[in-house]
C-alpha cells in the first residue's frame, strides 16, 4: 500500500500565467503530484492546509539577484543563508546569482564555481549566470565549461570601464559563443562614454554627490546601448536579454527587435516601477543608489504602462545587500560608493503592487513573476503550479496590506528602499521543494537544502516549453 501524500493545499484557486482552477494541489517527494478538482473529497496526507479563499500561485524564480558580490573594495553584506531566507519569506523560491570575476586575476570559470561552493549554504534552489569582462583565447572552452556545469547564460556590462565592462569585441565574440552552446546573453546596457563625460562633466561642476545620480546617467545613454547590442544580437543570431530596463523607450527597442524576428527579452525591477527620481532630493538620497537611476515620474508611469502590456518580460530584484555605512562612506562622490539596493525579499508585493494599480491581472503577475523568469532562464521544474513541476508553491493574498519596515526585513542589511511604503500581495504561506517553510506560525528554517539547479539550452528549452503547452491545451480540449 503506498504511503500518503507529504502535502495537500485544499480549496485553493490555482494561479498559472495561462489561467486558474479551483483544485487542490497534492505534493509528494518534493514534486507536484496531481492537481485535483476542488469539488473531489480532500485526498489525506501527512499535512492539509487549508487554502478556501486565498489563490495558490508558483514559488516566485527571481532571475537576478547578486549574493556575497565583490565590486572593487565593497562587498555585499549578505551571503546565501541570508538571501535564501529573506527570498523565501517573499515569496521567492529560485534566486539566480551570477559568478562576476572579482579581479582580473579571476577567471569566469572560476567565479562561478566559488558561487556554487558558496550557494552550499543555500534554503532555497540556486542557479547561476557566468560573466565574461575581457576575450582571450580560453573563454570559449570556459563558456563549454560553464554550460556543462548548467550554467547557460553569461552577463556582460558596456559600462563601468576599468571593473566590470566589457568591450564590444567581447560582448560580440562571447555572443557568437552562446549561440554555439545554446545559451542566452545578459547586457546591462549603458552607454560607458556618455555616462563617463556626462559624469566628468558634473563633477567639474561640483555636482558630483548622490543627490546628482539621476543626472549623470541620462536616459539616452540606457537607450542607446540597447540599440548597439540588439545590433549586435541580430548580426550573431544570439538570444538576447537586457537587465533593468528602466525606460520605456529601452522597452520599445526590444520589442520593435522581436517584431523583426530578434529572440529579445527586457526584464525591470520593482524600484523602476515604483520610485522616481525625486527620491534624490529626499531627507535619505542614499537608499537610492543605483544603475540606472530612478527616472522622472513620466518615464515611470509610461514604464508601468509597458509592464501592463505585456512587453516587459520579467520583474527581477537586482539584489544587492549592502547597508547604509557603506551608502554613507562617500555619499560627496557617487564614483566612490557602492550602488545596488536590496529588494529580493520586497519583489512580490512592490511587484504585485504597482501591476494591481495598473489593471494587470494575477495572471500577468504570475507570468513575471515566476512563469516567464523560470522559462526564459530555462530553469527546468519552475514556474507553474502543474503536475510534475517542483512543490515551490505559494499561498498567496492578493488583498493583504503591509506597511515594510526595513529594519524588521531579513536581507542581512538595514533599510529598504520602500520604507515605509504600504504594499498589498503579500505569501501567507511558502512551500519549498515541498517543504513548509512559511506559514502562520513564522519562518521554519529547513537548513541548507536548497540545490543547485543544472539550466537548459535556451531553445531547447523553449521548444520543449512550447510542445508542453501545446499538449496541455489538447489535452483540455
Amino acid at each position: 500500500m503506498s504511503r500518503i501524500p507529504d502535502l495537500v493545499i485544499a480549496h485553493g484557486t490555482v494561479v498559472n500565467s495561462s489561467g486558474r482552477r479551483n483544485a487542490h494541489v497534492v505534493v509528494r517527494d518534493g514534486r507536484i503530484e496531481q492537481l485535483i478538482d476542488a469539488a473531489e473529497p480532500v485526498p489525506a496526507a501527512a499535512r492539509t492546509i487549508d487554502a478556501a479563499g486565498r489563490l495558490v500561485i508558483p514559488g516566485g524564480v527571481d532571475g537576478h539577484c547578486h549574493v556575497a558580490q565583490v565590486t572593487g573594495r565593497f562587498r555585499t553584506l549578505d551571503d546565501y543563508r541570508t538571501t535564501s531566507t529573506a527570498a523565501l519569506w517573499g515569496g521567492t523560491t529560485t534566486i539566480i546569482d551570477f559568478g562576476i570575476p572579482r579581479d582580473a586575476q579571476e577567471t569566469p570559470l572560476a567565479a562561478v564555481l566559488h558561487k556554487k561552493e558558496l550557494a552550499l549554504e543555500s534554503r532555497c534552489d540556486v542557479a547561476l549566470h557566468g560573466s565574461v569582462v575581457s576575450w582571450d583565447e580560453t573563454v570559449p572552452w570556459q563558456l563549454e565549461q560553464l554550460a556543462a556545469e548548467g550554467v547557460r547564460s553569461v552577463k556582460m556590462y558596456t559600462t563601468n570601464r576599468g571593473t566590470t565592462m566589457a568591450d564590444g569585441d567581447t560582448i560580440l565574440k562571447v555572443m557568437r559563443e552562446m549561440v554555439r552552446l545554446d545559451g542566452l546573453t545578459y547586457i546591462h546596457a549603458e552607454h560607458d562614454p556618455i555616462i563617463t563625460d556626462c559624469t566628468q562633466q558634473h563633477a567639474d561642476d561640483g555636482r558630483i554627490g548622490i543627490e546628482h545620480l539621476h543626472r549623470t546617467r541620462p536616459e539616452l545613454a540606457e537607450e542607446i546601448s540597447v540599440k548597439e547590442t540588439l545590433a549586435m544580437a541580430e548580426y550573431t543570431k544570439a538570444p538576447v536579454y537586457f537587465v533593468h530596463q528602466s525606460t520605456p523607450g529601452a522597452v520599445d527597442l526590444v520589442t520593435e527587435a522581436r517584431a523583426r524576428g530578434q529572440e529579445a527579452y527586457s526584464e525591470t525591477c520593482p524600484h523602476y516601477l515604483t520610485l522616481d527620481d525625486t527620491v534624490y532630493g529626499s531627507v535619505f538620497p542614499e537608499w537610492y543608489a543605483c544603475c540606472p537611476p530612478m527616472r522622472s515620474p513620466e518615464t515611470v508611469a509610461a514604464l508601468k504602462e509597458r509592464l501592463a502590456d505585456g512587453a516587459i518580460h520579467t520583474v527581477s530584484s537586482d539584489h544587492s545587500c549592502y547597508d547604509l555605512s557603506q551608502k554613507r562612506e562617500r555619499t560627496d562622490d557617487i564614483r566612490a560608493m557602492p550602488h545596488g539596493l536590496p529588494g529580493v525579499e520586497t519583489r512580490m508585493p512592490v511587484t504585485f503592487t504597482a501591476m494591481a494599480s495598473a489593471g494587470s491581472s494575477v495572471e500577468d503577475f504570475v507570468e513575471v513573476f515566476a512563469a516567464g523568469p523560470a522559462r526564459i532562464n530555462a530553469v527546468p521544474g519552475k514556474g507553474a503550479v502543474a503536475e510534475g513541476f517542483d512543490a515551490d508553491l505559494v499561498v498567496f493574498d492578493p488583498a493583504e496590506e503591509r506597511v515594510v519596515d526595513g529594519g524588521s526585513l531579513h536581507m542581512g542589511t538595514d533599510f529598504s528602499p520602500f520604507d515605509g511604503r504600504a504594499l498589498t500581495g503579500w505569501p501567507a504561506v511558502v512551500v519549498s521543494a515541498g517543504r513548509v517553510v512559511l506559514d502562520g506560525g513564522g519562518f521554519h528554517d529547513p537548513g541548507a537544502v536548497g540545490r543547485f539547479v543544472a539550466r537548459n539550452g535556451f531553445r531547447e528549452h523553449l521548444s520543449s516549453a512550447t510542445a508542453s503547452a501545446a499538449a496541455t491545451l489538447s489535452a483540455a480540449k
